[in-house]
């Protein structure tokens, strides 16, 4: 009995036909319809009435169990090897073809590589001239309605005010301190000559209350559409918006490897384009979404997260931020993107194939196209640097044990390519020692180039410019600042290796562009300005004799000295003059 036992049981398990067979006849909705085929005896039949059990389907004896889970086995079997079996190392990937790029432009800073740029040059590719114009013209209009209501009379913001205003703004990231008017204080903590020479305090605070992006009729004209699918969020910011968004995509062209990630920009204002995130160092903000250089974290495309979108594709918001980030003409073919698992699913990557654009990602598991096989030969206390990989077509799903499971999705990457990676563990005798682990080439690639939206923001964060303000656009124009004056940085690096010449640090370039940038400021009016700094305003390093002289000759633009020691006037035109002839002579 006992033979026949076991042989009955390996037929059943060796025939899928028949355990699928089974499974359907076992399945609640055969039941249904078999009981439902039965027809009813009469209720009203003569003979004694006696009350009857329900028929109910058999209980699952452990026989019966026991045949259930050895279907279930043989069907999962089914399924994995129909291509959905995870396998190991030692089974062989087929390396995917690699791309060949092709971008639409020179990769690299797109300006003249022969030419030395100063930092208020590479400043003013992203704050222009129109910029700056419009900025005073929509700033002018607000302060001139403001302040309709106010004693004081507005005086009109020039564009070499505007240039005194973000002069003191990047100062004041670089010098931080609790309070605005705390610049200008004369006691013995709070003696900075600096921002006095450069504008007074009254004046920072007027046009700071008043700084407008946008024309405040136009603003008007929008508030009376809210409500209405035709009100725009984004209107206060929409001008000076979209022409750094132009400048960071005209003056810089991004090399193979590319990220995108989210940012957070700090603010606890009252308005819905506020968001929270939990597993982000700032949880309270604005988001963006943000393409970024992963080499050198240059910020090539961005835009403001203002909910969802009035015309969603259905295919996730993480795959609509991907394509309006990649929506830029001139990109190129052959980029290798590199997203987190917010952003990563089989349909994007497949649609990013399309357009010849590969990519790397983190995966939930849970994501659409994502293998569902429950066949998996994982035991439970997995070795430390395990690989489990499946290929779909043209993506490569592969799962990597370390101190806790990470997924991969990659249309690049082949399943193994003998890397290691080092990790410190403990050996029996209690002693700390390296230990050379598998690690997919994949996430070895995704740990190197996922990076760039973080460099960009560790770059931003060092000399913050974010001023706490009850206007929400004021902290996004604040960071529209800082998103400028780093890539203008970048772009002095970059142009410093092409040159082979000494580069500057963060802080010294920035201190250069605010000297600069208050070079061709206003500059105080000496009745507005306090006693205490009257005999040092307007006080440059004179071109001779390094010492400080106000006398600026309009001539030459050269800050020279008279005085009855030294008159470094004359000397500087005299050897200039000699300079000339004798060039003439040759």
């Amino acid at each position: 009995m006992a033979s026949k036992r076991r042989c009955s049981s390996v037929s059943t398990v060796s025939s899928p036909l028949k355990s699928a067979s089974n499974k359907w006849e076992q399945s609640p909705l055969r039941k249904r319809l078999r009981y439902a085929s039965t027809p009813k005896k009469d209720s009203s039949s003569s003979g004694p009435k006696t009350r009857k059990t329900p028929s109910t389907p058999h209980k699952n004896t452990p026989k019966r169990k026991q045949q259930a889970e050895s279907q279930q086995v043989e069907a999962n079997r089914g399924e994995a090897d129909d291509g959905e079996k995870w396998r190991s190392v030692e089974e062989e990937d087929i390396e995917p073809p690699q791309p060949r790029f092709r971008p639409g432009r020179c990769a690299g800073p797109q300006l003249n590589r022969t030419a030395h740029y100063t930092p208020l040059e590479l400043f003013q590719l992203f704050f222009s001239a129109t910029v700056i114009d419009t900025l005073v013209k929509n700033t002018n209009a607000y302060g001139k309605i403001k302040h309709q209501t106010q004693k004081e009379k507005w005086v009109p913001v020039t564009a070499a005010d505007m240039y005194s205003f973000i002069s003191l703004v990047l100062y004041m990231g670089l010098v931080p301190l609790k309070t605005l008017k705390e610049f200008w204080r004369g006691s013995e903590l709070f003696r900075l000559p600096f921002p006095a020479s450069v504008m007074p305090c009254r004046r920072f605070l007027a046009i700071s209350r008043s700084l407008h992006m946008n024309d405040p009729a136009v603003e008007a004209a929008n508030d009376q559409k809210k409500g209405t699918p035709g009100f725009d969020k984004l209107c206060k910011i929409k001008p000076l918006y979209e022409q750094i968004l132009e400048a960071c995509c005209t003056f810089f062209h991004p090399h193979q490897h590319i990220s995108i990630d989210e940012r957070m920009v700090a603010s606890k204002a009252r308005i819905g384009l506020k968001q929270y995130i939990r597993n982000k160092p700032t949880k309270w903000g604005f988001k963006l979404f943000v393409l970024a250089d992963s080499v050198c974290g240059y910020t090539i495309n961005f835009f403001v997260y203002g909910g969802r979108e009035s015309e969603p594709t259905g295919k996730g918001a993480g795959y609509d931020a991907v394509m309006r980030l990649l929506d830029i003409p001139f990109l190129g073919k052959g980029y290798k993107l590199y997203v987190d698992n917010y952003y990563t699913s089989p349909t994007l990557f497949l649609d990013l194939l399309k357009r010849k654009i590969w990519a790397c990602g983190t995966v939930r598991s849970n994501v659409n196209g994502f293998p569902k096989t429950k066949w998996d030969n994982v035991p439970e206390k997995t070795p430390r640097g395990t690989i489990k990989w499946i290929r779909k077509g043209e993506l490569l799903f592969v799962r990597w044990f370390d101190t806790r499971e990470v997924s991969m999705c990659s249309s690049i990457h082949k399943a193994y390519n003998h890397d290691v990676a080092r990790r410190k563990v403990k050996n029996s005798d209690g002693q700390w020692t390296v230990k050379h682990v598998p690690i997919p080439g994949c996430i070895k690639d995704y740990n190197r180039y996922m990076g760039g939206v973080d460099l960009s923001d560790a770059l931003i964060g060092y000399y913050n410019v974010l001023h706490k303000t009850h206007k929400w656009y004021k902290t996004l124009f604040y960071h529209f600042v800082d998103i400028a004056t780093v890539n203008a940085f970048i772009l002095h690096k970059e142009m410093c290796k092409l040159q082979s010449r000494p580069m500057l640090t963060q802080k010294r370039f920035r201190e250069q562009l605010i000297l600069l940038l208050a070079e061709i400021g206003s500059g105080p009016n000496r009745a507005n300005v306090a006693s205490r700094y009257r005999a040092t305003i307007g006080r440059r390093v004179c071109v001779v004799c390094k010492k400080k002289s106000p006398i600026y000759c309009s001539t030459c633009h050269k800050t020279l000295c008279i005085t009855s020691l030294r008159n470094c006037y004359s000397e500087w035109h005299r050897s200039s003059s000699e300079e000339q002839n004798d060039s003439s002579q040759y």
